[in-house]
């Protein structure tokens, strides 16, 4: 799923190099966390958000066929800071 998650993030951004995305396991199954340089937030945000309410729709679809449970957050530094 890790590599999933981050093969559609790369064909996304503009600096794929720069993606990171991170795996740890909770309570309610895995998180996913997403890093992105900030100047490609943009675009795997999306206009009102659609394209990672479409990532996590595509993840989350894999994951039920995989028989997985899943969250997929996006990091971001400015939220996370305070």
């Amino acid at each position: 799923m890790l590599e999933y998650v981050t093969y559609i993030i790369k064909q996304i951004v503009e600096s794929p190099d720069a993606v990171k995305v991170e795996e740890s396991v909770q309570d309610f199954g895995t998180l996913y966390t997403i890093h992105v340089k900030q100047s490609d937030m943009g675009r795997v945000i999306g206009k009102e958000g659609n394209t990672i309410k479409s990532i996590r729709a595509l993840a989350k679809a894999k994951a039920i066929k995989d028989n997985l449970r899943i969250r997929i957050d996006l990091f971001d530094p400015e939220r996370d800071s305070e």
